[in-house]
């Protein structure tokens, strides 16, 4: 296209019409960069603020650069885990280059140390990177991630506690515990249910013992009452017998 150059040797021309606000151009600060062709690459670059208003006003440039860190509560010594970093601008996730965006991040080990963090990290997405990490002591392990960019400084920390096992080993333990349990259960249930008839038999003895005892005192009763009514017969037949013995010795003493 010709464009017109003024006597100042000044031009203006539309390179882009900005579009409506959306996911992929929210309100904010962006940066527009002019390179020149004809003059070996030169640049300039420009910071232009997005906002509802289409007024000219002079507004201040701001950059908020937010770093969010992801990393897990737990974990077992030994035993790699991933910690997830997102850095955003403004809303927009920014950043493909994780060693010159989080080249001062550090982690804080149980002993006090701070290792450096820097080259460890991988792009898995513009903004997003992540970082597998192998710890290898017992302790909380602190993850402190620093984002620069574009002069800008954003901190983020997460924290994992490293145990001796993984979280999955004990959750086993605990299932395997439980299955102990429930077979205790069951194991004093049928041991309630064999009291229970053992009880109920006890009560059957006993009140077979009761019957025993109360027909052992009906027969003691009959056999007492038998034992009057023999004495009563006895009784006659005794006092004849005596009656008799002593009518013959009368006789034998008159005799004499």
């Amino acid at each position: 296209d010709q464009i017109i150059v003024s006597n100042e040797g000044t031009f203006d021309n539309i390179l882009i019409t900005w579009p409506q606000t959306s996911t992929n151009f929210p309100y904010g600060t962006y940066t527009v960069e002019a390179i020149s062709t004809t003059q070996n690459g030169l640049s300039r670059t420009v910071d232009i603020k997005f906002t509802s208003s289409s007024e000219l006003i002079q507004v201040p440039i701001e950059r908020r650069v937010n770093t969010l860190v992801f990393a897990p509560e737990t974990a077992a010594v030994n035993q790699a885990f991933r910690v997830f970093v997102q850095t955003t601008s403004d809303g927009l996730l920014i950043g493909n280059d994780p060693d010159e965006l989080l080249g001062t991040s550090h982690v804080h080990l149980p002993t006090g140390q701070v290792v450096s963090l820097s080259n460890s990290f991988q792009m898995l997405h513009d903004g997003l990177f992540f970082n597998d990490f192998t710890p290898q002591q017992i302790g909380t392990y602190v993850f402190h991630i620093v984002t620069f960019s574009k002069g800008t400084v954003s901190h983020g920390s997460a924290a994992t506690l490293v145990l001796s096992q993984d979280i999955s080993g004990v959750a086993e333990q605990v299932i395997k515990l439980n299955s102990i349990l429930e077979q205790t259960s069951e194991e004093l249930d049928n041991l309630k249910t064999e009291i229970s008839g053992f009880g109920s038999t006890l009560e059957t003895a006993s009140g077979n013992i009761d019957s025993s005892v109360t027909s052992i005192s009906t027969s003691v009763s009959n056999i007492e009452e038998a034992s009057l009514q023999l004495n009563s017969l006895l009784f006659p037949i005794v006092a004849s017998i005596g009656i008799i013995v002593a009518l013959q010795i009368a006789i034998f003493a008159r005799r004499r």
